[in-house]
């Protein structure tokens, strides 16, 4: 079976129990032999799919306990993982969710790091740095690259550290296991959502449609 969980740079593919990502642009090249099923945040990517007879889209099989207005179905499906717990997808933006006896009480999202340098070197170019992954969050840096390693990660990890507590800290998306070092009850899952759409597929009997 493959699924596909496409999002706003990249593109998260799962075939028999493995996972790898590719850009956007490599996607349009993607020719798989099997039926794909995807969920997508990506209203381009959507809309060129849906002409697909060998895609389809499962957002409206996913069952949802919520009140949130908007919520995009990557973080549905994430949380549909999880029932009780902080549920951080780190990918090119990061959204940060909270459930509770498989109740989603709320949620909010932040600039990813990748936006976050892109926002430096919109400032100025002596700025335009790389976030270094090493940087060490208890010590005041004495360098311009540190000090914007700095600013990115603590800031990120205060707002985590804030609303998660003592709570379990489920990590996802493409800079998760970064995060997830920084936190003494995290858990790492790359397939997290993948686990959730397999559940669907599976219990609206879509196989075979």
């Amino acid at each position: 079976m493959i699924l596909c969980d496409i999002g706003n740079s990249n593109v998260d593919i799962y075939h028999d129990g493995k996972i790898w990502a590719i850009s956007l642009s490599e996607f349009e090249n993607y020719k798989p032999k099997e039926k794909v099923y995807f969920i997508s945040v990506n209203d381009n990517v959507t809309n060129k799919l849906n002409e697909k007879s060998n895609y389809m889209n499962i957002e409206k099989y996913f069952e949802f306990d919520t009140i949130y207005q908007g919520m995009g179905i990557d973080r549905i499906a994430a949380c549909c993982s999880v029932k009780d717990g902080i549920i951080v997808d780190a990918g090119s933006a990061i959204t940060v969710d909270i459930m509770s006896n498989s109740m989603h009480l709320g949620g909010y999202i932040m600039p990813g790091i990748a936006a976050y340098e892109k926002c430096y070197a919109s400032i100025s170019p002596r700025l335009s740095k790389r976030v270094n992954p090493n940087i060490i969050l208890d010590a005041l840096p004495q360098k311009t690259e540190d000090a914007i390693s700095y600013g990115i990660v603590k800031s990120i990890y205060m707002m985590l550290e804030d609303t998660c507590k003592e709570k379990t800290i489920y990590f996802t998306g493409g800079d998760g296991k970064f995060f997830s070092k920084f936190f003494r009850n995290s858990i790492y899952d790359r397939s997290l959502i993948f686990r959730s759409m397999l559940k669907t597929v599976t219990e609206a009997n879509l196989e075979g449609i």
